[in-house]
């Protein structure tokens, strides 16, 4: 078999049909062979090619006859000198970063690092053994695909509801998925996960990380594995443990069916993507691919030390987003998902990493001002987990037009609230309002907070409500993992509880955190399970559990049940009101045809809030009014109800029931329940306007304003 010289572009390994087209990037390589293999446990290459052509520091060639299925890495031929900045070691096999699919994860042995290990000069000294039995393998595929009439949902922003859940954990005991395809792509796919997520009234499932992950090996060696997936090792490929069937263009195909069929159903697909580090850790880390295909082009280094990493992620390592190349690998990453696997946006991980031009970070970056001007990523829905573990890293409100952001503060603002601390009530009322102060000075809308309570990373919402401190025991990291400084609240009891009061007060918060959430501007994120009342046990940091501790467990007794029902109401309430979902900041304005403003702050007494209520560190209690205009026509063209959607919100985080006087409103002259969270089933009711409600303890109640014609 000879090897032509081929072409430089695209990188990565492309069929065409009659052959494959190889393509990488190195800058200070001396040599690059490319190496094939006839099968996942073969020990040793079968064929070595050095890659013909240099074309702009891109090795290249092509090999007439290779089909789909072939098993390939590189060996890549350079100086070993750490000291300044270089880690070329041809006697180890490199993945390929353009790897559309995995042929092999990595095999964990000393003989895939690129150093001796214990010897007396660290990570100085050359390790010269051969690693061909143990390295990470890509895939070549052919990534035709038959997606019909399938499209983008585009669903607008101030529509969407976000569903953040894991692959592997959603199904793996959902009864009514066939076994062989539970925690699966093809699981996530099948009719009953859909079902409960259409039910639920979700627009969107954001996936956590389905790029292919490394599980690091000293949690192997403890009986652990990385669970959560970010960890990753190559950018292009799906995680071939979510799959239902072992052949690596087979899993693509699944990952594509998955998303078709979401899109059938009306839901959105969002990647959980990390960018900022990859699986090769630290200078004491393995060669696995970038590391040891050019370490001082692709990662960020120390000057005057380039031996070691900066490193902005706790992980160890950083990507050089200063490299040009490097920001190709993502933007080509980002395209390839879009274009190729039809995915709908992104959720980018410790998203401040990627905007560290030098030092500090950047919001105006070069990797910004790409997405911006790229004609397909600037389409999407684009994410933002707003912080670093570097200096200046928290950066929530801070990222540019065109960007969402995981709200970190609404979360904070929120736990507070309910936990009942003094001096919040100012701030919740500017969280619960789109958080103007953070997003509107650069020109962004409501919908650019992601408002969450809980996400995968801390405590569910049951455990928000049953513990003070995490229970991280089964990490076997003597619980020193994970944020101690959760802002939970769980009635003064540590963990579950027979006790009926505690367990009814436990329950109205959960139902208080799920309205307060629904009833904010801007997007909502629902943890997945946390509709199922899933516990973690008191476990914050499950990153490495993929047991029964992460797993959802859908046998609902009749409480779960009513919980769940309770949720779907909520949401549905949300998508029934348009004065929730509003796309433009509320000002105190008056809205035409109504004589009321927009929004309007209520004390208990029916009096709207002065600069000294606002003050009082006493205050745990408020009541909005949301006027949104009347539509003569809704989105479907159809007629509506020619009035304002006027919605009282009313919310206690005090210790005692609270009469709350209603505004009384002229022609309009009752108010009809739509929810209170102290009853654990819808009921219908009427208030007078200028009457009292009884607003109980800790709870949230939701009044829509009717009209006279209305009338019974």
């Amino acid at each position: 078999m000879k090897i032509l010289p081929g072409e430089p572009y695209p990188l990565g390994a492309t069929w065409d049909g009659l052959g494959v087209n190889f393509a990488i990037f190195s800058e200070h390589a001396a040599q690059v062979q490319l190496c094939l293999f006839d099968s996942p446990d073969a020990e040793h290459e079968s064929h070595r090619f050095e890659l013909p052509e240099q074309t702009d520091m891109v090795w290249h060639g092509y090999l007439r006859g290779l089909r789909p299925g072939q098993l390939y890495g590189y060996r890549v031929h350079g100086p070993y000198d750490p000291g300044a900045g270089h880690r070329f070691n041809p006697a180890k096999i490199v993945l390929d970063p353009y790897a559309k699919a995995m042929g092999r994860k990595v095999r964990w042995r000393d003989e895939n690092f690129g150093y001796v290990i214990g010897g007396p000069d660290e990570d100085l000294e050359r390790d010269d053994r051969d690693n061909a039995a143990w390295a990470p393998l890509g895939a070549v595929i052919d990534s035709s695909f038959t997606w019909g009439d399938d499209r983008p949902l585009r669903t607008p922003w101030s529509n969407t509801v976000i569903y953040e859940l894991h692959v592997k954990g959603f199904t793996r005991l959902h009864s009514a998925v066939p076994e062989p395809l539970r925690g699966t792509y093809a699981g996530l796919a099948c009719p009953p996960a859909i079902r409960h997520l259409t039910d639920l009234g979700i627009t969107a499932v954001e996936l956590m990380p389905v790029h292919h992950h490394t599980v690091e090996r000293h949690l192997l060696q403890s009986g652990l594995t990385n669970f959560w997936g970010y960890n990753t090792l190559a950018f292009f490929a799906p995680e071939a443990r979510h799959g239902s069937v072992a052949s690596p263009a087979e899993i693509v195909r699944e990952f594509k069916m998955m998303v078709r069929a979401l899109h059938t159903a009306g839901i959105e697909v969002i990647l959980d993507v990390v960018y900022n580090h990859t699986a090769e850790g630290n200078h004491l880390g393995p060669t696995l691919s970038l590391r040891g295909i050019d370490n001082s082009a692709y990662y960020r280094l120390w000057s005057g030390d380039p031996r070691h990493y900066m490193d902005f992620t706790g992980c160890g390592n950083t990507l050089n987003m200063t490299h040009p190349r490097v920001l190709q690998l993502i933007m080509d990453s980002l395209r390839y998902w879009v274009t190729e696997m039809h995915v709908d946006g992104f959720r980018f991980d410790l998203a401040s990493a990627l905007a560290r031009e030098l030092y500090e970070v950047d919001k105006l970056g070069a990797f910004f001002d790409i997405i911006h001007q790229d004609p397909i990523i600037s389409q999407v829905k684009l994410i933002a987990e707003p912080w670093d573990l570097g200096e200046g890293g928290y950066q929530v409100g801070n990222f540019p037009v065109l960007w969402t952001e995981w709200n970190g503060k609404y979360r904070d603002a929120v736990r507070r609230f309910w936990r009942g601390d003094d001096g919040v009530v100012s701030e919740i009322a500017t969280r619960l309002s789109g958080s103007a102060d953070l997003y509107a000075h650069s020109g962004r809308r409501p919908y650019a907070s992601i408002n969450f309570i809980t996400s995968h990373d801390g405590f569910s919402l049951n455990d928000l409500v049953s513990y003070n401190e995490k229970h991280n025991e089964a990490n076997l990291e003597n619980n020193a993992d994970g944020d101690n400084h959760n802002l939970s609240w769980n009635c003064g009891v540590e963990g579950p509880s027979d006790d009926p009061e505690i367990a009814a007060l436990r329950e109205r918060q959960r139902r208080n955190f799920v309205a307060t959430l629904l009833l904010s501007q801007g997007v909502p994120m629902i943890r997945g399970g946390d509709e199922l009342g899933h516990s973690q046990l008191g476990n914050n940091n499950a990153y490495c559990q993929d047991n029964e501790i992460s797993w959802l467990d859908w046998n609902l007794d009749d409480r779960g049940r009513e919980f769940l029902e309770y949720v779907r109401r909520a949401i549905a309430l949300r998508r029934e009101n348009a004065a929730l979902r509003r796309r433009r900041f509320l000002h105190g304005a008056g809205v035409d045809g109504s004589g009321l403003k927009d929004i309007t702050w209520f004390t208990p007494a029916g009096a709207e809030m002065r600069a000294e209520d606002w003050n009082a560190d006493f205050a745990r209690c408020l009541g909005v009014r949301l006027v949104r205009p009347a539509e003569l026509t809704d989105s479907n063209g159809g007629a509506v109800t020619p009035h304002p959607n006027t919605l009282m919100l009313l919310f206690n985080a005090g210790h005692e029931p609270i009469a709350f006087k209603l505004p009384a409103h002229g022609p309009a002259t009752r108010w009809e329940l739509l929810l209170d969270t102290t009853v654990t089933r819808s009921q219908r009711a009427h208030v007078r306007g200028g009457f009292r409600y009884r607003l109980g303890a800790r709870s949230v109640a939701v009044l829509r304003l009717e009209y006279r014609e209305q009338e019974e």
